[in-house]
């Protein structure tokens, strides 16, 4: 039995993967941590902030806030052997830094999107870029629902980096043309944000050549699907050293 804290409890995700860890008999939601979540109806405990927590664990699923990373870092290194999976989106490039920093003391579990289907698109991404090569632009385009905040989401930002390490990091990333009157350089990444309804995700990769298009596009129809690979993470990291760990080694 594996023993999780959940941050963000009472969020959309949170409610995703207590419904989801209620119907599985190999975990278990042992605390919970949310600003604004009442604990009516939890079957779990749940604190204001992750130093409040009393119960032990193995691992922390963290679908909160960026601002969380600091509290998540300092109970892991306070508990041993408790590891983390860091699923928000958002972080800076300054606390993206400080998670690979930790990671050499610590179990940490980071990825922008914890589909199966996400990552198997970024390695037909990365693919494509390695056969088709600057012959063919790479434009990216991301839907989301109207209440996301970070534009590009964290799987746009995951699929150009994807893409531009194949070209040697060589790539800069475009995201406002409207401020630029000039033509489309040969080493941009484009990036577009759609924001509206209920979208729960919905991201394309396209390699525009000449008289030639290829898609790569990928769907996701339910919140579930981040909430199981969030708790499959959690399966995998338990007893795990440190090290920055992330879907492809899960896969």
């Amino acid at each position: 039995m594996t023993d999780l804290i959940l941050c963000g409890c009472g969020g959309k995700m949170g409610a995703a993967v207590r419904e989801l860890a209620s119907a599985r008999e190999d975990c278990r939601i042992v605390a919970g941590v949310d600003l604004a979540c009442q604990n009516s109806g939890l079957h779990f405990p749940v604190y204001r902030a992750l130093s409040e927590v009393n119960e032990a664990a193995d691992c922390i699923i963290d679908f909160s806030h960026p601002s969380t990373l600091p509290s998540i870092l300092n109970y892991c290194r306070t508990h041993l052997g408790t590891s983390a999976i860091l699923c928000t989106t958002g972080y800076s490039e300054e606390q993206t830094a400080e998670i690979r920093d930790a990671a050499e003391e610590l179990p940490l579990f980071y990825s922008r999107n914890m589909s199966l289907g996400i990552n198997l698109l970024i390695e037909l991404a990365k693919k494509a870029e390695a056969v088709l090569g600057d012959a063919f632009d790479v434009e990216i385009l991301e839907m989301h629902h109207n209440q996301k905040i970070d534009a590009p989401s964290g799987t746009a930002l995951m699929i150009a980096d994807a893409v531009n390490e194949v070209r040697e990091n060589n790539m800069k990333y475009a995201y406002d043309r409207h401020s630029q009157r000039k033509k489309r350089e040969k080493n941009e990444i484009g990036m577009h944000s759609v924001r509206g309804g209920t979208i729960v995700g919905e991201h394309q990769i396209i390699f525009a050549g000449r008289h030639e298009m290829i898609t790569l596009s990928h769907s996701a129809q339910s919140k579930e699907l981040f909430a199981s690979g969030a708790v499959n993470a959690a399966l995998f990291m338990r007893g795990k050293g440190p090290g920055l760990y992330s879907m492809s080694d899960l896969i």
